[in-house]
């Protein structure tokens, strides 16, 4: 009887809180509220890559969609978007601020990274501008021509990674155990200077969005050896799945995580219980500068490519990539080591 009573109250506040949600991302806009204010959007990464060329983007078409408001973009990085992102989750809950930062820290958080001070789950989830289809490339002079090369060398290849904690660096260390590949992370490499320290022959390849690296791709200075993600993308159709490839049980577990979490790309949110009204302004420009015909096509200018989802859609999404079974987060914990 006392299980029936625990069982029936936990019914009862999961019901709660999915009601409270679904109010906060159904509230009316605020839009009085944005006049004459300015929003301050901060992005975790320094100028000049990607996340920032399309938080600037997003911040020209947002405030066309707020009257009365201005936004500016602040650069907050280091420590692999974990000062960014805590500097955005501690900030006042009215509205003014928001931000974006990389998916990485998703597993960050699961594998309880130090330094984090933030929750992803209870995040104020305005929108995600696309999913981050998850690619490993190498360099155009790197003797490596297919991913078994790469499975096979004898030597570690170093691969280049802004820092610990970002995408870039636990997908790396997560391809390294899932395939049994000796591929080895060099940190301090942000924006653009991966793909320059390549160029050189610092580092042979790394890890990132095909969106990010498209321009390098298309470039033809690398070759595109491996994806990961549920399916394969529409322009890398002769490459290999990551989930195609012949490995352990424990590797499939792992890639699947990866390819779970690349449906989730440049976020942005605000920070925990920003009012109702105003996350509902929030959302509504976010929408209607993702659809706006202009920053489309601005968008395909950058070979970016844009597949939003918005409010609660995101909220959600993040929740199930955060709130893993026991074991996949065991699985995680062995495999990032935690610096």
């Amino acid at each position: 009887m006392e299980v029936k009573k625990r069982s029936l109250f936990l019914v009862v506040v999961v019901a709660l809180i999915l009601s409270l949600t679904t109010a906060l991302y159904a509230a009316s806009p605020d839009f009085d509220f944005y006049k004459g204010k300015t929003i301050t959007y901060i992005v975790a990464t320094k100028p000049g890559g990607g996340y920032d060329a399309i938080a600037r983007l997003v911040s020209k078409y947002m405030q066309k969609y707020i009257p009365g408001s201005t936004i500016i973009v602040k650069n907050v990085p280091g420590a692999g978007h974990i000062i960014g992102t805590n500097e955005l989750y501690l900030s006042k809950p009215n509205g003014l601020t928001i931000g974006t930062f990389n998916t990485g820290l998703i597993y960050s958080q699961i594998v309880g990274m130090e330094g984090i001070r933030f929750d992803l789950a209870k995040y104020s989830w305005v929108g995600k501008a696309s999913s981050e289809h998850r690619v490993l490339i190498v360099s155009i002079k790197s003797p490596f021509k297919s991913i078994k090369d790469v499975v096979d060398s004898k030597e570690p290849i170093k691969m280049a990674s802004a820092g610990v904690g970002t995408a870039s660096s636990n997908e790396t260390l997560i391809l390294a155990e899932a395939l049994g590949a000796p591929l080895k992370v060099i940190h301090g490499y942000a924006g653009r200077e991966g793909e320059m320290a390549m160029m050189r022959g610092e580092v042979v390849g790394t890890v990132g969005s095909y969106t990010g690296l498209i321009s390098f791709i298309k470039a033809k200075e690398c070759r595109v050896l491996l994806q990961i993600a549920g399916k394969k993308h529409k322009d890398l159709s002769d490459v290999p799945l990551a989930s195609e490839l012949k490995i352990s049980d424990r590797g499939k577990k792992l890639v699947s995580l990866v390819a779970g979490t690349a449906e989730l790309g440049r976020f942005t949110a605000g920070p925990p219980n920003v009012p109702a009204g105003r996350l509902a302004v929030l959302i509504d420009a976010y929408k209607k500068a993702l659809t706006d015909p202009e920053f489309l096509k601005d968008a395909e200018k950058m070979g970016a490519d844009i597949d939003p989802d918005f409010g609660e859609e995101v909220a959600k999404l993040v929740r199930e990539a955060v709130l893993q079974p026991q074991e996949n987060i065991m699985l995680l914990k062995n495999t990032i080591k935690i610096e």
